[in-house]
């Protein structure tokens, strides 16, 4: 265990789960359908970055001038729970990894993640313009990573796992179109090159679990009359989930 750096993660995964739900709100929309530039009510986001940079808080006023718009001061999915689910990963993988190079990878990661898990959750969609880029980003960093002394995973176990994890996933999607997304695809991308880092046996327990997991919240929803076999329903959050207990596994692992 290390306190310091555990809690330092766990701060840096607070502040940064603060931005994660207008992110993630400016990101729901249907495919083909422009990111959202404005508030529920109509108002422009303001913010660094264009807007995307910021909390989901709306300053806007009444016509007015002296008052807050009704209706219209918070916003978005997740405006509590993304913070927290972010200090405690974070503090999670600092705990299991310890002052390993790879845990600065994991923290980069984890507020992408979270958009990308509250989207897919929201609108049942992955984009593209996170999916693809945090998967080239984790294997260049990783590669980072394992130049660095005292790492505790392989950079061409994450390669291959990238690889693998996407291939069996796509050959899912080829079977059954209906029931995977092929934003699924490619975040198997991102989700096989951070489990791959451990080893196989962390890449399988790992993608086990989010399959697992999955599979249970469906038929949870069957049983409760809430679905059907044709609904539609988010993988990507269970895949991801699947992916941090197994990054939890193999930091825990690799620390022994």
């Amino acid at each position: 265990m290390h306190p310091s750096l555990t809690l330092l993660a766990a701060v840096f995964g607070a502040l940064t789960g603060l931005l994660v739900p207008r992110a993630a709100y400016r990101l729901a929309v249907e495919p083909e359908e422009p990111w959202r530039s404005t508030c529920p009510a109509g108002h422009p986001i303001p913010g660094v970055a264009n807007g995307w940079l910021g909390r989901a808080r709306c300053t806007a006023v009444s016509a007015a001038g002296d008052a807050p718009a009704p209706d219209c001061r918070r916003y978005a999915a997740a405006v509590v729970v993304a913070p927290v689910v972010c200090m405690l990963a974070c503090a999670a993988l600092a705990a299991a990894a310890g002052p390993r190079p790879e845990l600065a990878v994991w923290l980069l990661l984890t507020p992408f993640a979270t958009v990308l898990a509250v989207v897919d959750a929201s609108v049942h969609r992955l984009p593209d313009v996170l999916t693809l880029p945090l998967a080239g980003a984790a294997v260049v960093l990783l590669g980072a990573a394992a130049f660095a002394d005292g790492h505790g995973g392989s950079w061409t176990g994450a390669v291959w796992g990238a690889l693998a994890l996407a291939g069996a996933y796509f050959v899912l999607f080829l079977i059954h179109p209906e029931g995977m997304g092929f934003g699924d695809v490619k975040l198997a991308l991102l989700v096989g090159a951070a489990l791959g880092w451990y080893g196989w046996v962390v890449l399988f327990l790992g993608a086990f679990a989010g399959i697992a997991l999955g599979a249970a919240y469906g038929l949870g929803l069957m049983l409760l009359r809430r679905a059907d076999r044709k609904s539609g329903m988010p993988l990507g959050p269970f895949m991801l989930i699947g992916a941090l207990l197994g990054l939890l596994l193999g930091a825990a692992g690799a620390s022994a």
